[in-house]
C-alpha cells in the first residue's frame, strides 16, 4: 500500500509540475480543463481496473492492459517535461536564493520569455512518446513485419540446401482484439510457403481457453513437412490462482490439446526428425528454462537422448537464457537455437545497419535478431503477439523466415 501512496503522490506531483509548462504559454481554461479532465480520466480508470476491479490473475488482464497502456500515454510525456523544465530549475534555483537574500528579486533569474520558450521545447519533445505510444496500441501492435535470414553451415545434408522454416513465437492469444489483423498476419505466414513452421511458445497468456476463439484461425497454417512446436513460460498456467493443483494440470493438458487440434506437434525434452533425400536433420525442444525466477522445467539431455552428436541439430528454447547458460557449453553442438520470450520489450529502436537498441538489452543479452557464439547460431524472435503494454513502439510483431544453405559458416 505504501508504494501506491508513494506512486500516486507522485504522479500528483508530475501533473502538477507539467501543468506549470501549459500555464506559461497560454491562458486559455479549455486548454486547462482538457488537461486536468484527461489526467484524471486515466488516473481514475487506472486504480479501478488495478486496484479495485478484483481478478485472480496476476498478470494484467485485456481491461488492466488498456489501463496501463494509456497510463504510460500520459506519464512518460510529463516525465520528458519534468526533465526538460527540471534542468532549467536547477540551474536557475542557486541565482534566486542568493538573489533573494541580496534583496535583489528583479535579477532572480526569471525570464517569462525563455520560460515560455523552454516550456514549449518540453512540450514539443513531450509530443513525440505521446504519438508513438498511441500508435503503439492502435495499429503498431499488428504492424507485422517479415524478416528473412539466409544462414550457412558446412555440415548440412546436402538434401536440405534450400530448405526453408518460419519461425513464430508468443502469440499471446489473450491479448488479441482484432480478428481480421490475425487472420492477416496468418496469411503472411502461409504467404512465405516454408518447408515447416515452428513456434517457440507462449500461445496463451494464463488459460488455455484464450486460444479457443483462434483455434480456426491458426489451424490455416500449413507446411509440407508439419508444424511444431514447444511450450513458453506463460503456457503453464503459473500466472493464474488455481483452486487445485488438478485445475492447473488440466488447463495445461487443455493446451496441449488445442495445440495438437490446430496441427502442432509438441516437443517437450524430446526430439523429431526432418527427413528428405535420404539425409536427416534432428529437432529438439524442451520445455521452458529461464533465468531466475522462470520455470526451470527444460531438461536438454533428456531431449537429445534418441539423436547422434554429429547430427545437425535445431534447438527450440523460448527463453535465449537457456542459450546462454546451457546450451553454448553443452557437450553437442546446437547449430541453429530459435527462441523468443523478449518481445524486444515492444519498445525501443531499430534502423538497419545503424541502431539496435531496446531497454530490454539491459537483461538479455541476446533479445532479438540472429546472433553467433563459440560457432553456434540463434534467433530471437521479437515476437508475433503483445502482452501486458497493448502495444508496440519500434519493435514490430515479427514472423521469421530462415533459409539454410550449405556452404561456408556465417561470419
Amino acid at each position: 500500500m505504501l508504494r501506491w501512496i508513494l506512486f500516486f503522490a507522485f504522479y500528483i506531483f508530475l501533473d502538477w509540475y507539467s501543468f506549470q509548462s501549459f500555464k506559461t504559454i497560454t491562458k486559455h481554461r479549455v486548454i486547462y480543463f482538457v488537461y486536468w479532465f484527461l489526467s484524471a480520466l486515466v488516473l481514475g480508470n487506472f486504480i479501478y481496473q488495478i486496484l479495485l476491479n478484483p481478478s485472480h490473475l496476476k498478470v494484467l488482464t485485456h481491461a488492466k492492459s488498456y489501463a496501463f497502456g494509456f497510463l504510460l500515454v500520459v506519464l512518460v510525456p510529463k516525465l520528458i517535461v519534468l526533465i526538460v523544465l527540471g534542468v532549467e530549475d536547477l540551474v536557475r534555483f542557486p541565482k534566486g536564493v542568493y538573489c533573494y537574500f541580496r534583496k535583489e528579486k528583479k535579477e532572480s533569474g526569471y525570464f517569462p520569455e525563455r520560460r515560455a520558450f523552454i516550456s514549449k521545447v518540453a512540450i514539443g519533445l513531450a509530443a513525440i512518446p505521446f504519438a508513438s505510444l498511441l500508435y503503439g496500441i492502435f495499429k503498431g501492435k499488428y504492424d507485422f513485419r517479415v524478416l528473412k535470414y539466409t544462414l550457412h553451415f558446412e555440415d548440412l545434408p546436402a538434401a536440405f540446401d534450400g530448405y526453408r522454416i518460419t519461425q513464430i513465437s508468443d502469440i499471446h492469444s489473450g491479448s488479441f482484439d482484432n480478428r481480421e489483423k490475425i487472420e492477416y498476419a496468418v496469411d503472411l505466414i502461409n504467404e512465405q510457403e516454408s518447408d515447416t513452421i515452428l513456434f517457440t511458445g507462449d500461445m496463451v497468456n494464463n488459460l488455455a481457453s484464450e486460444m479457443i476463439p483462434w483455434k480456426e484461425t491458426f489451424g490455416r497454417l500449413k507446411a509440407k513437412d508439419g508444424k511444431f512446436s514447444v511450450l513458453g513460460n506463460h503456457d503453464y498456467g503459473d500466472y493464474v490462482e488455481w483452486d487445485s493443483k488438478a485445475d492447473k494440470a488440466k488447463n495445461l493438458e487443455d493446451l496441449k490439446t488445442i495445440q495438437k487440434e490446430i496441427g502442432f506437434v509438441l516437443i517437450l525434452n524430446d526430439s523429431r526428425f526432418l527427413e528428405k533425400g535420404g539425409e536427416r536433420i534432428a529437432l529438439v525442444g524442451v520445455e521452458n528454462w529461464g533465468r531466475g525466477h522462470f520455470k526451470k522445467a527444460g531438461n536438454l539431455r533428456q531431449a537429445v537422448s534418441k539423436i547422434n552428436a554429429n547430427d545437425f541439430k535445431i534447438l527450440m528454447s523460448h527463453d535465449p537464457s537457456h542459450w546462454e547458460d546451457k546450451v553454448l557449453d553443452d557437450p553437442y553442438h546446437y547449430h541453429l537455437t530459435l527462441s523468443g520470450h523478449t518481445h524486444g520489450m515492444q519498445f525501443g529502436i531499430e534502423i538497419p545497419g545503424w541502431v539496435k537498441w531496446s531497454p530490454i538489452k539491459w537483461r538479455y543479452k541476446y533479445w532479438a535478431g540472429i546472433y553467433k557464439v563459440k560457432g553456434q547460431l540463434i534467433n530471437v524472435n521479437r515476437g508475433f503477439g503483445f502482452l501486458g503494454f497493448p502495444g508496440r513502439v519500434g519493435i514490430w510483431p515479427e514472423i521469421t523466415v530462415i533459409e539454410l544453405k550449405k556452404g561456408p559458416e556465417n561470419a
